[in-house]
This record gives structure tokens, sequence and C-alpha cells, in this order.
């Protein structure tokens, strides 16, 4: 195996402890973030679109960004919680290929960590509500964007190091299938880069394979023999991810946000969105400004 540095960071969102009811039912969410659980007493559920994982006590649980899903308490949960976004050096996510809910068995310090967290990092929950609609809105992400930026460096440094060992905690054989960039052709790992720093540009199969120095065919195989998809595929799946982001962090029209992300139009933005995602973009942004019930 080869040993490499590691590309990613972790910036810390919201952190605490709660203990949910009935009311915890939320569908169709969908974070540019990340969220790890700790059950420590009581049961639920999370649905993703390719399974249904059972929250129960003793576990820790991970939910990638942009992975969409269903929270559920029948009756009673408590938790630790922690949210946060992943940054990259080269744009992509260490969970590029692991897009779904992950479950390992919790130990002792994983609470630790957890409770290490709390104690460092103070006033960091969710204070307004657990409706994802209320408190994922641009004016929160800046007012805890803020309170990083107010950390020390010493408590920003262990905040990160914690975050590292808990997300670590997921990174085994049994649970995460990592793409072995050691054999994967360097044209193919440069491509990809290149894709996640460009969205707004031409991403064309013809562009990227001349990018590559490759025939357009031959590149077209190639790129889906190791990332498992076509590039046009995997370049729109890229393009509404960094969508949903800027639809759920800034103020952007539609309109803006296709340009951004290199749509030639709002209209095919809308019709690739409501493909990747199942809703439209006018719904998903109605679900995220909208006060639910919870």
């Amino acid at each position: 195996m080869i040993k490499r540095a590691l590309k990613q960071t972790f910036t810390l969102l919201n952190v605490d402890y709660v203990k949910l009811d009935a009311r915890w039912n939320y569908r169709n969410v969908i974070s540019p973030y990340f969220r790890i659980y700790y059950i420590d007493a009581g049961t639920g559920e999370i649905w993703d679109a390719s399974a249904q994982v059972r929250l129960e006590a003793g576990f820790l649980y991970i939910i990638p960004s942009f992975t969409l899903c269903n929270l559920i308490c029948p009756d009673y949960l408590s938790q630790y919680f922690v949210q946060f976004f992943e940054e990259s050096s080269d744009g992509i996510s260490l969970f590029e290929n692991n897009r779904a809910i992950m479950k390992v068995k919790a130990t002792d310090i994983d609470i630790l960590n957890f409770r290490r967290l709390l104690e460092i990092n103070p006033g960091r929950g969710i204070n307004r509500s657990d409706d994802p609609s209320v408190y994922e809105k641009n004016v929160f992400y800046k007012e805890y964007q803020e309170l990083n930026n107010r950390q020390s460096l010493s408590v920003f440094t262990e905040t990160h190091g914690i975050l590292l060992q808990l997300v670590s905690r997921f990174l085994t054989q049994e649970t995460f299938k990592h793409m072995d960039t050691g054999q994967v052709p360097a044209k193919i790992l440069n491509i990809i880069s290149y894709i996640q720093l460009n969205l707004n540009r031409d991403l064309s199969v013809t562009h990227l394979a001349k990018k590559a120095n490759l025939h357009t065919d031959y590149f077209s195989r190639l790129f889906q023999q190791h990332t498992g998809e076509r590039p046009v595929k995997y370049v729109h799946e890229k393009r509404i991810e960094r969508a949903q982001y800027l639809m759920l962090t800034t103020r952007l029209t539609f309109t803006e946000i296709a340009t951004q992300t290199g749509f030639d139009n709002v209209f095919y933005f809308s019709k690739i969105f409501k493909k990747i995602t199942g809703i439209s973009p006018g719904t998903y942004k109605k679900q995220m400004n909208t006060i639910g019930s919870g």
C-alpha cells in the first residue's frame, strides 16, 4: 500500500448531545456537509437510496455529504452528533465512491472524543430546531464559520484532529470502498481533479479526452473502468452536488447557479437536477427553506 498525505481537511459546523422523540421525522434531507452520530440510547432509522439503516445504542453512523436520506425516530433517541464540512486540495472527496450511510461499533475512545469536542466547542449545538429545513440556511453557516475563525489555534487543531479520528473509524475494508489511486492512471486522476476544479467550464467528453491526450472512445472506457461511471454522468453528478451546496449556502438565483456549475441554461440545469436527485430545484429549495413541523 502506498502511503500518501491526506488531502482533506474538516471544519466544524455543529456538535451537541440531544434527546429526540417522534418529532424527529424528516424526509428528503440532503446536506453539503457530513454528519456523524453516536447513539447512546433509544432507536431510530436512516434511509438512503440503497438501504434502511437502524440507529441503535452503541454504534457510530456517518452520513456523507450530498447523501439523500430520511431521518426517523419512532419514539425516543438520544445521540451525540457532529456536523462538519470537508475541503480538499484537489476537490476530490475522501468519500468520492462512498455516498452511503455507514455503521461501526463504537469504542470508549469514540465516546471520549465526542465529549471532548463538546468540551472545547461549547455552544455549537443547533439551538433553533432539529429540523434541517430550519438550520440549513446561509445565515447560520456564516455564524458557525465565524465561530471557527474565533477558535484559538490549539482548539482548531484539536477539533480537526478529533474529526479525523472519527472519520477514520469508517475507513475500514468492511465499510469503505476506496479507489486505490495507485492503480488509477495518472491521466484519469488528473482529469478527475480538473473536473472538480472547473465545473463551470467546458467538460465535454471531447474536451476531457483532448486534455488527457487520449482518443475519445478510449478515454471514455478508461474513465468508466476506474471510476465506475461514464464521463458525462460523472460530470453531471459533480455539477449537481456543487449546485446543491450553492443553493444551501448562497442567495444565488437558479440561473446564476446554472451558470456557475457549467449548464448552458436554467432549463437544462433543472432537467439534470431532477434526473439525479429525483426532485426539481424549486422543490429542493422549498424543502430547505420552509419550516417543518419538527
